[in-house]
Order: structure tokens, then sequence, then C-alpha cells
């Protein structure tokens, strides 16, 4: 019943994507995000539902007439120059049947990015994509909350069978990285309903996080948590806020769970914790001895055998840290141009906030940049303990902070210029743009 009901929405909403190619954009995140047929039990679970979005969502584009403007800013020029490094080491890789394999998934996810650049233009536009992120992974949030309530925190709560956020540790990321996008439509929201219902999303998507008993997103989320509240309207009430509402889930929540994090303090005595050391030793030690790393899914025994330390805890395969897998997967190389990516993201997020402040027009974009802001600290810090270095809403969340900045250079010029045109007839001052204009401009070009 769930494959034929998935079926009737995907084929109900796909002759809209050939009239409106931007509506593809949503369909690829709903099902990329949400996954939704890996909760069906038939035929649909491995239907390529996502690669026939985004073939038909191509072929719309190209088709369309309406004018296609790729962004060059400094994050889409990194980020290609990231894409054609970890083609490179893919070429170089340890294990190539298993680095190609996920070179092919990686490359969907990072162009799909870019033709959401070009698609989504409008405010309108990016304000429905964000709801459609926060629909797509809030549903498990709400339920994760509810059912984390329900059992007293006894289960796990985890993701859909096969996605990226199968495990609890990827859910618990996930979730702490959508709670500032419900902030932000929250304080966009105008209806009292709708401004209710997000709060009590919010509430429950924090529940779930902790109810994933990951201890990364429990780091993630405090982070997340502080920045949330520093970078808010209220700051004093919602801080407050959320300390009430997470002292009062930790008191529910079983001694397994409070045995587990406090794990993270003795973290000598946890071997699981120990098994993070050596993956993130085995790290360095690729990327000093090998300029491309090891390649995608480097992080196998073989791998731990010729680099790790055979002391400690032999790890999974899995590298427990974003930056650990970005280092041991591409090198220093690939490290560095990752972590450059995210520093050109956050940097453009404030300086939307300090250009977007000068016109209430413009105020929407404060908010956005802030939101985005802190969701991608919840995943730098959350991150620091999980390998999901290609998750596509960390790359789609990148695209949105360059598409926001544009819309907003775009109105505060807009502004501006009706602000010093001249009345007609009258000699009036020349028309010019402020300095902090001009270098916005000159440091986005």
């Amino acid at each position: 019943m769930r494959d034929i009901a998935l079926t009737l929405i995907f084929m109900g909403i796909l002759p809209f994507v050939f009239t409106r190619p931007y509506i593809g954009i949503y369909l690829w995140t709903w099902l990329s995000l949400m996954n939704p047929h890996r909760l069906t039990y038939g035929f649909a679970f491995t239907f390529p539902f996502a690669q026939i979005v985004a073939i038909a969502t191509l072929g719309a584009m190209l088709a369309s007439k309406e004018p296609k403007q790729l962004p060059w800013t400094r994050e889409t020029v990194v980020m290609l120059i990231f894409i054609l490094w970890m083609l490179l080491t893919t070429f170089f890789s340890m294990y190539p049947d298993l680095a190609w394999e996920q070179w092919g998934k990686v490359w969907k996810i990072m162009l799909m990015v870019y033709v959401t650049m070009m698609l989504i233009n409008t405010r309108e536009k990016l304000d429905w994509l964000i709801w459609v992120i926060v629909v797509s992974l809030g549903l498990y949030g709400v339920k994760g909350g509810i059912f984390t309530i329900l059992t007293g925190g006894a289960f796990r709560v985890q993701g859909p069978l096969g996605s990226f956020i199968s495990g609890n540790n990827e859910m618990g990321l996930a979730l702490i990285m959508i709670i500032p996008l419900m902030r932000y439509l929250h304080l966009q929201a105008r209806h009292i309903w709708i401004q209710n219902g997000l709060m009590a999303a919010m509430v429950l998507t924090g529940i779930a996080a902790i109810g994933t008993q990951s201890r990364g997103a429990l780091v993630g989320l405090a982070v997340m948590g502080v920045f949330l509240a520093l970078k808010s309207r209220n700051r004093l009430f919602l801080l407050l806020a959320m300390t009430i509402v997470a002292g009062a889930v930790v008191k529910i929540m079983p001694q397994e769970w409070h045995d587990r994090m406090a794990s993270i303090k003795n973290y000598e005595e946890d071997e699981s914790a120990q098994g993070r050391l050596n993956a993130w030793e085995t790290a360095f030690n690729v990327a000093r001895h090998r300029v491309t790393g090891g390649g995608y899914e480097a992080f196998q025994p073989g791998l731990y055998y010729l680099y790790g330390d055979h002391s400690r805890k032999l790890s999974s395969t899995d590298a427990h840290s974003i930056y650990f897998e970005i280092m041991g997967e591409h090198g220093f190389i690939g490290f560095g141009l990752f972590i450059l990516l995210a520093w050109f993201t956050w940097n453009t997020g404030s300086r939307i906030r300090r250009l977007a402040r000068r016109t209430p027009e413009t105020a929407w974009g404060y908010d956005m940049a802030s939101m985005l802001q802190v969701s991608l600290m919840g995943y730098a810090s959350g991150g620091a303990f999980l390998g999901l270095a290609y998750f596509d809403l960390y790359y789609t969340l990148i695209a949105v902070m360059v598409i926001c900045s544009l819309l907003v250079r775009e109105q505060v010029a807009a502004a501006q210029s009706e602000e010093t045109t001249p009345v007609r007839g009258s000699a009036g001052p020349d028309i010019r743009v402020s300095a902090d204009m001009r270098e916005f401009n000159r440091r986005f070009q």
C-alpha cells in the first residue's frame, strides 16, 4: 500500500517539473532527505525515484527559455575545485571499486546543488525550499520526540533503513541541523497556529535528538542551542526555555542513556572512544603518507593495519568525524578545501547579517543567514564525532546561503537606488552606492 501511495504522489507531482523546473528541486530534496521510498516494503524500496527526478529537472531546465545563470561566488568556485579534487583522489584510491561506487553518489548530490542555485532565484522559491527541508526531516523529529516521551527514552530514535540518516548518530545530526530552520520559519510566520506548530515541532525535534542516544548529537545540540539563543530575538527567554525543556527530558531518560553520555568525559575507559581515536590517528597518518589520501571508503581493516595504532581497539569502517573522514579519504588538500568552503560560507552569512540590517525589506535575510549559521555550527560540532562528510543537507544549506546572499544584495541595491533617485525635473544628487555596498559586491564577485 505504501509503495502504491508513494508512486501515485510521485507521478502526480512529476509532470509539473517539465513546466516549472524548480519544482524538481523540491521533489529531489524531499526524496533525498526524507527517503520516503525507504519506508516502503515492496518495489518502491529500490525504485530510482531520485534519478528520474534529476533527469527530468535537468531536461526541463535546459529546455526552458527562462534565464539560467550559475552564481560564481567564492563558495561555488571552491566547491567545484573540491569536487574535481575528489574525482582525482578516486583515481588513486586504495579500494577502487568501493571508491567509484561512492563517487557515483557524491557527484549526483553536488550536481543537484549547482542546479538548485540556478533554479531557486526568488525569495518565495527559497522559502518553499526551506519548508521542504523542514517537513522532510521534521516529520522524523516530531515522530521521534513523541516516541521518546511515550517510551521514556528506552529505545533509540533512528532513521529509515538504507539512507544517509539510517543510524541513530546520523539521525541525531540531521535533527539538530533543522531546528534553526524551523526557527527561521517561525520568525517569518504571520499566523498564530503556524507559529505554535513550528514551536512545538522545535521542542519535539530537540527531544528526538536526545532520544537518538547519540553522544555526538548531544554535543552538537548543546553547541547549536547556545548559538541559536545568541543569534535569535528574545535570546534570554529562548535560552531559559531550552534549558528547562532539556533538563526535563534528561530527567526521564533511562540510566543507560546517562551512562552512555557520561562516557564523553571518561573516554579513556570507553572502547568506542578509543576506536574513534584510532580512526582519527589513522586518517592523519594516511594524509601524511599519501597526497591524495586513501580515496572514498578507505576506512577498511587493511587501512588500519597499514596506518593505525595496533595497541588501540580496531575501529569499524567509519572515520567517526567529518574532518578526519575528508582528511583520510582526500588528504590534506581535500581537508583544506573542505574547511575553506565552510569558512567562506560562514563568512558570507556574517556579511549578509551586516548588510540586511540596513533596510526593512531585507530583515528576512538577516534571520535566514543567522539561522543558517546556527545550523552549520550544529553540523560542524556534531559532525566532529560522526562520519557524515557528504551529507546532502550540508551542501544544500551552502547553496541556500549563496542564494540568500544574492537576493539580499539585489534587494539592498534596489532600495538604495530608490532612496537616491532624484525627483523628476530636479537636478538631484548623483546616485552613488555606499562604501559598504561596494565592498560587499567586490567580495562576492
